[in-house]
């Protein structure tokens, strides 16, 4: 299965919040009990340097079990030390035997804030 593709917007001193469910190809919602989760946003592809990071071992995503839900949230203490115009990032699941998927991927667009 190839990622899908879902560009994100994130903003400057606020909370990130993304919720997606992964479902099969009957439209069940999969199974996520013992699952971890990881996501990165870089600069580019080929950059080694992580711009923001989260996974379930921070707690900055939680995964809803039997109901296939991830829930990714950056909060804005982490948003807020944040500067970068655009970058990409991606989102990938590891079931408990370790065969890892990535579900979705794509670009982000950061905006400045201004009220500080």
């Amino acid at each position: 299965m190839a990622a899908g593709n879902y560009d994100l917007y994130m903003e400057q001193g606020a909370t990130f919040s993304l919720v997606i469910t992964w479902k099969d190809s009957s439209n069940s919602p999969i199974d996520l009990t013992s699952y971890t989760a990881r996501m990165q946003v870089r600069r580019t592809k080929q950059s080694s340097t992580v711009i923001v990071e989260a996974s379930t071992t921070d707690g900055r995503i939680v995964l809803g079990g039997a109901l296939g839900t991830i829930e990714v949230t950056i909060p804005a203490t982490v948003t807020d030390d944040l500067d970068f115009g655009c970058g990409v990032y991606d989102l990938e699941v590891e079931n408990p035997s370790g065969a890892v998927t990535r579900l979705i991927e794509g670009a982000v667009e950061f905006s400045k804030e201004v009220t500080r």
